[in-house]
């Protein structure tokens, strides 16, 4: 016979059964079913259960290891799980086979434990993933204490900061009045706590207590020691706490009581409290979209254009439009609505206030300030708008005005030391913190901040940089100034201030240039919004992780080119 010749034609063909190894378990798991061919059993308690070492090896590392390696179970015929839950045993060796396992809350605990004595990370994830979903203020303490055992840290921290974020009704919880000691004090101490009032982590600590006064009664002094007394309201302190029949027969309770209701009456003692009594808790794990407000479009124009950031997708969305176009907006956000005040739109400074309802999609008017401002900072205290400083059209201002949503009114307080426009303005240590800015004739360093239960001002340590239209925010127990402009160039250097030395210290450099920047915080993280780079108009974000210390470039702003307001506006917990 002659031979074959196939000059056009490869040589080599590849045939492949793509499904085949798929298959292949299907028939290995029938003929286990059938009793075939099964080369060890397993045992957990009093139940058994047949398999192949081959099918084992391949698809679960534990036994991979033991099979592969010459240790003496490789040639045992039975094999003893000891301390495996049989129904979860069964439950992955029917996973070994198959890559199916139901999870459900009778077995979720037993598959995690088990999938973890074996090695099975990716089934282990999932058994996480599933606690993490299922979290509730009724089980999210128990959760925490399983997955620090079982050394699950991403369903630890999941359900750490759903602790956080849910304090009040977790406090609630049977399992909050179980609670370890060691554990109550560590909560009660921690900044993240979602609250609205000081008040209701004491009536937590003292519903702890009474659950068993026996035993707990004497913990009471350490535990108020950590709670910050000064920040309750004196009523509360006069009506509630000093009612309290265990402070009242505590000579060390009644002592921290005297020292809050003197941080009310004696203001000459409060430099001597420790920081973190007088520090507002801030949960920063609490999910929140920053809302871009006003500004300008790439031919300078001002817009009345409103759009939204989700941090989490990293994607921005239009929402409803103002009724006014404003730039050099102050921000504010109270309640979950957020407030556009005063601006320019293009002609003049506004006094004009509006308020969006993120729920409704829709703005309305509330009452104007009583002086027309822009480029002024615009902070939140106390269920409060304070806007500081700013730019009536002729002159720096260095009023100072406070609005009241309750009463729709505005009312003038204490001014500033200085006249500042385009300062940086925010809320930290419980106080109102104002940076920088510029009176038309020079560029500060200085620093001062507003004291709102004296109606005071006081200087604070200054800036290692002078600074205006730069952004602020404070995040934790540091406050930030970035970017800016300092009369010779524009900036992104920035610096940080501890609470702790009292202290600035240079901070990474954005990857930017930003004067007429905006500085939010928002879940944890630092986000510097558009601004100016001396020569263009910036649509582009940048976020600073605090853990890492480095900025990184998000989604640039879709509708706008810098000169915007910003607010965060917290979602809430489910």
């Amino acid at each position: 016979m002659g031979e074959v010749v196939c000059e056009e034609l490869e040589d080599l063909v590849h045939f492949s059964v793509h499904d085949l190894p798929g298959r292949g378990y299907v028939v290995m798991e029938e003929i286990r079913r059938q009793g075939k061919l099964c080369d060890v059993t397993l045992k957990a308690g009093e139940h058994k259960f047949s398999a192949h070492r081959i099918v084992l090896a391949a698809s679960i590392p534990y036994f991979h290891a033991m099979f592969t390696n010459d240790m003496v179970e490789c040639k045992q015929d039975e094999i003893l799980m000891q301390g495996m839950d049989p129904s979860a045993l069964e439950a992955l060796i029917n996973f070994a086979y198959s890559g199916h396992v139901a999870i459900d809350q009778q077995n979720v605990q037993a598959l995690l434990i088990g999938s973890s004595f074996l090695q099975l990370q990716n089934v282990k994830d999932a058994c996480c993933s599933f606690l993490r979903d299922r979290l509730h203020p009724k089980n999210c303490l128990g959760v925490r204490q399983f997955a620090e055992t079982m050394m699950c840290a991403t369903l630890y921290d999941s359900a750490n900061n759903f602790l956080h974020r849910h304090f009040v009704d977790v406090s609630l919880s049977e399992e909050f009045l179980t609670l370890r000691t060691d554990e109550l004090l560590e909560l009660v101490a921690c900044d993240e706590l979602n609250v609205k009032t000081e008040e209701q982590v004491f009536e937590a600590a003292l519903s702890w207590v009474h659950h068993d006064r026996v035993n707990r009664e004497s913990l009471l002094p350490e535990l108020l020691s950590k709670i910050r007394l000064p920040l309750c309201r004196p009523q509360f302190l006069t009506e509630r706490v000093q009612q309290e029949e265990l402070v009242r027969c505590c000579h060390k309770c009644r002592d921290l009581l005297d020292e809050a209701k003197d941080f009310h009456l004696m203001l000459e003692r409060r430099p001597h409290l420790p920081a973190f009594k007088t520090r507002q808790r801030c949960c920063t794990s609490i999910m929140a979209l920053i809302y871009a407000v006003g500004g300008l479009n790439s031919s300078g124009d001002s817009l009345n254009v409103v759009e939204v950031f989700d941090p989490m997708g990293n994607f921005w969305e239009r929402c409803q439009p103002m009724r006014t176009a404003r730039s050099r907006v102050g921000v504010a956000v109270v309640n979950g609505l957020l407030y556009a005040i005063g601006g320019y739109d293009g002609q003049s400074r506004l006094s004009t206030v509006e308020v969006y309802n993120p729920e409704t999609d829709a703005w309305t008017r509330v009452s104007s300030m009583n002086s027309q401002r822009s480029a002024m900072g615009t902070v939140v205290i106390d269920g409060h708008i304070y806007v500081c400083g700013g730019y009536d059209g002729k002159s720096s201002l260095n009023s100072v005005e406070c609005y009241s949503p309750h009463t729709d009114r505005w009312s003038v307080v204490t001014e500033m030391s200085a006249s500042r426009s385009a300062a940086g303005v925010t809320v930290f240590d419980g106080r109102i913190f104002v940076s920088g800015g510029h009176d038309g004739l020079q560029i500060f360093n200085t620093v001062e901040y507003y004291n709102h239960h004296t109606n005071r001002w006081h200087a604070s340590s200054p800036m290692s940089n002078k600074r205006c239209r730069h952004g602020a925010a404070s995040l934790g127990s540091h406050l930030y100034a970035v970017g800016g402009y300092d009369g010779s160039g524009f900036l992104s250097g920035a610096e940080v201030f501890s609470s702790a030395s009292g202290q600035w210290s240079h901070l990474v450099a954005m990857n930017t240039r930003r004067s007429r920047v905006s500085l939010v915080a928002a879940s944890g993280r630092l986000y510097a919004v558009g601004g100016y780079d001396g020569q263009t108009n910036l649509g582009s974000v940048e976020m600073f992780n605090p853990d890492t210390g480095r900025w990184t470039f998000m989604a640039p702003m879709a509708c706008h080119e810098g000169g915007v307001g910003v607010g965060c506006v917290p979602l809430q917990p489910a």
